[in-house]
């Protein structure tokens, strides 16, 4: 793709990957067979400039039973771009879900999309009508929390939030928003729940590690020490496997002069 995509889905039914262009606010649409690519939409038009920042697209979820696809565009005032699979437009857009909405989770069987936000918020929509059900503070404790990702327990009702700007990760009951536990953990980034293990993965971007959370006891039962900067998680099929990607340092005066890695961890 001409942009680099900073994060990825794919539609399996379709053979189609779609990543999310953040430097120009689009969305790519990759024929995962041959690697061409089928579509591109431009998600936020408007250039950026001192006063107009575009809302940028950061996390994608695909729901295989419509084709659709939800793309979270996080700004000041973010958004939920909502898009046919099967066309490449932009079905209808879901407005107004708070500061810097990045976290983007998917219960294709109970039809809920979840999201949290900047403003310590996580709410829940449904996908049927994509409108926003509700919306619910989690933490009324004066501190500020930036609630960054999340990952579903589906069968369990849970969802599992990390908090880029507190010690914890909490863990959220998705039927009602009611916080069911808070894990003492550092600053955290990604989050991925394995129902093979009834475990939780999550990144400590600096402080270069990643915990393996018991799901069941909501205890930290073993931590990975990383090289640099830990950052998203996927798994293997059969559960048993995590991988890790890894970003080195890089700045604007000093660009990093490795290439990223991939952390393999058998579990």
């Amino acid at each position: 793709t001409e942009a680099p995509p900073i994060a990825a889905t794919i539609t399996a039914a379709t053979d189609t990957l779609w990543g999310g262009n953040t430097s120009n606010s689009a969305v790519t649409a990759i024929d995962a067979k041959t690697g061409d690519v089928k579509g591109r939409l431009v998600l936020d038009a408007p250039k950026r400039t001192e006063q107009v920042r575009p809302l940028q697209p950061r996390e994608l979820v695909a729901e295989a039973a419509t084709n659709t696809i939800y793309i979270s565009g996080v700004g000041k005032v973010s958004a939920i771009w909502v898009v046919d699979g099967e066309t490449i437009k932009l079905k209808t857009t879901i407005e107004n879900t708070g500061k810097m909405s990045t976290g983007l989770a998917l219960d294709s069987k109970a039809q809920r999309l979840y999201t949290t936000n900047a403003d310590g918020e996580f709410i829940t929509i449904d996908t049927a009508s994509n409108k926003i059900l509700s919306r619910k503070k989690l933490l009324d404790d004066g501190k500020e929390h930036f609630f960054i990702n999340l990952s579903l327990d589906t069968a369990g009702h849970r969802a599992f939030i990390t908090d880029s700007k507190a010690t914890e990760v909490l863990v959220v009951d998705t039927r009602n928003g009611n916080i069911l536990a808070k894990i003492a953990a550092p600053a955290s980034l990604a989050v991925l729940f394995n129902p093979t293990r009834n475990e939780a993965y999550v990144t400590h971007r600096q402080a270069g590690q990643v915990s393996v959370i018991d799901a069941k006891t909501y205890n930290v039962v073993k931590t990975f020490d990383t090289p640099t900067y830990p950052n998203s998680l996927a798994l293997s099929a059969d559960g048993k496997t995590l991988y890790v990607s890894v970003k080195q340092k890089s700045t604007r005066e000093q660009e990093a002069t490795q290439p990223d890695d991939v952390i393999r961890i058998a579990l």
